[in-house]
């Protein structure tokens, strides 16, 4: 079935596209998120991929000129802050956010302009996880959409918008109907969704005992890490 699918994803590369996680399916999970880097190799087949496809694109919760670093391939599209930055209705929640932020005090605070994360990989959980369900029940009275994701906390606008969204509107865009998409976190169960009712579709997990088993069950295909990933990817 897998086999299959990549295969038929394969055979019209100018009708289709790729929507690709970064941290987690790109690039391994670090530590510190500003440590991350996509290995050369990768970063070789993306721009394989790019020659060939219609369309590809990371879709991902860092801030898209963040992503575009890190991954180090700037000519595909970037679209950050799961999908924030196509929805210019969030941008009336940017001093909001600055102003809740100014308010937390937190050893690993990612503040990417539209929405922030705090991050505890490698924190006493015990410890800390109190403290950052405070800081989310806080987050809500002000209005925010709070929501724990692999070691982290995201606060995010309650603006109708996420990485699904994202993919929907590039998809119209270029008008494709043929879609890979990849992840490995609660939030890309929406980009999964996205590919509902398309000519066809490919989901794939990248399975960490810190993902949700909801994303497994939705997916088409099921890798176990990063590399297996690119490997699936040289198919294409």
């Amino acid at each position: 079935m897998a086999v299959d699918l990549i295969a038929r994803l394969a055979e019209d590369p100018p009708r289709a596209a790729l929507f690709l996680d970064v941290d987690g399916v790109l690039a391994p999970i670090v530590a510190r998120p500003e440590d991350a880097r996509v290995p050369d190799g990768t970063r070789a087949e993306l721009r394989r991929l790019h020659d060939r496809y219609a369309l590809v694109a990371c879709i991902t919760g860092r801030a898209s000129d963040d992503a575009r670093k890190i991954v180090g391939v700037p000519e595909l599209t970037y679209v950050g802050n799961h999908g924030h930055e196509l929805a210019p209705e969030s941008e009336a929640w940017h001093g909001r956010l600055r102003e809740l932020l100014s308010e937390v005090e937190w050893p690993h605070l990612e503040d990417k302009g539209l929405t922030a994360t705090l991050h505890y990989r490698g924190l006493d959980e015990a410890a800390v996880l109190p403290q950052l369900e405070a800081i989310a029940e806080r987050s809500r009275e002000a209005g925010f959409v709070a929501r724990f994701g692999r070691k982290a906390l995201e606060i995010i606008p309650p603006i109708e918008a996420n990485k699904g969204t994202a993919i929907r509107m590039l998809l119209a865009r270029h008008e494709l109907r043929r879609a890979l998409a990849s992840g490995d976190d609660t939030t890309d169960l929406d980009a999964f969704r996205a590919l509902d009712g398309l000519e066809l579709a490919v989901r794939v997990a990248v399975s960490s005992e810190e993902g949700p088993p909801e994303l497994r069950a939705a997916a088409d295909i099921v890798v176990a890490n990063p590399p297996e990933f690119v490997s699936l990817l040289q198919q294409l």
